[in-house]
C-alpha cells in the first residue's frame, strides 16, 4: 500500500480528474479523497514520474516533503468545514485542526504562516468568504440564513468581514453579479 499526497486538489471534480489519471496510468486506488490517495501498492518509478506529467498540467502537484504535506492536509480539512460540512463548524478551528491532524495548533500555524505567508484563520476567513459568494449567487438563501449556515455569529459580522475581504458588501457584490447577467434573446 502507497500514500501519496496531491497539492490543489479542493472538490468532488478534482477528485474524479485524478482519479481518471490514475485510472490510465493502471494504478489501482484504494481510497482517494481530497488531497491524499491511497494506492494498493507502491507505484513505480517510472509511473510515479508519469502521473507527476500528467497531473501538472491539470493544475495538480505530487507532493514529496513533509511540511508542503502538513499545509495541504490543514487546507483541505477547512475546504471540507466551509464547502461540504454545512453549519457543522461548531467548534472552534484549532481545536478541530489539532483533532483532525494530530498535532498541536501553534505548531500547525506556525507552519502555514511560515510556509504560505498568511495565517490559518485568514485563509480559514478567505474560504468562507468565497462559500458566501456562492451562496449569493446562488439566490436561494437569505443573508441571515447564509450566516447561520457558516456560523457566523451575525449578519452584521458575515457583512463586515466580506467588505474587509471583497471591498464589497454582500448586497453590492450580489447586485453587481445580477448586472452582468444578460438576458437570454441577448446572448
Amino acid at each position: 500500500m502507497a500514500t501519496l499526497f496531491i497539492k490543489n486538489m479542493v472538490c468532488n471534480r478534482c477528485i474524479m480528474v485524478v482519479q481518471n489519471e490514475l485510472d490510465k496510468l493502471g494504478l489501482t486506488i484504494k481510497n482517494i479523497k481530497l488531497g491524499e490517495i491511497t494506492l494498493e501498492q507502491e507505484p513505480t518509478a517510472e509511473k510515479k514520474m508519469k502521473l507527476e506529467n500528467a497531473l501538472n498540467p491539470l493544475g495538480f502537484e505530487v507532493i514529496d516533503d513533509k511540511k508542503s504535506r502538513m499545509i495541504e492536509r490543514i487546507k483541505n480539512v477547512i475546504i471540507e468545514l466551509v464547502h461540504y460540512r454545512d453549519g457543522d463548524i461548531k467548534n472552534n478551528l484549532s481545536d478541530v485542526l489539532s483533532e483532525k491532524l494530530h498535532h498541536d495548533y501553534n505548531y500547525l500555524s506556525n507552519l502555514f504562516s511560515e510556509v504560505e505567508g498568511t495565517t490559518i484563520e485568514k485563509y480559514y476567513i478567505a474560504q468562507k468568504v468565497e462559500k458566501v459568494k456562492e451562496l449569493l449567487v446562488y439566490d436561494e438563501l437569505s443573508l441571515s440564513e447564509i450566516a447561520y449556515r457558516l456560523n457566523y455569529s451575525s449578519v452584521a459580522y458575515l457583512s463586515n468581514q466580506f467588505k474587509k475581504v471583497t471591498g464589497l458588501s454582500p448586497s453590492h457584490f450580489k447586485q453587481i453579479r445580477e448586472d452582468k447577467r444578460k438576458p437570454l434573446d441577448e446572448v
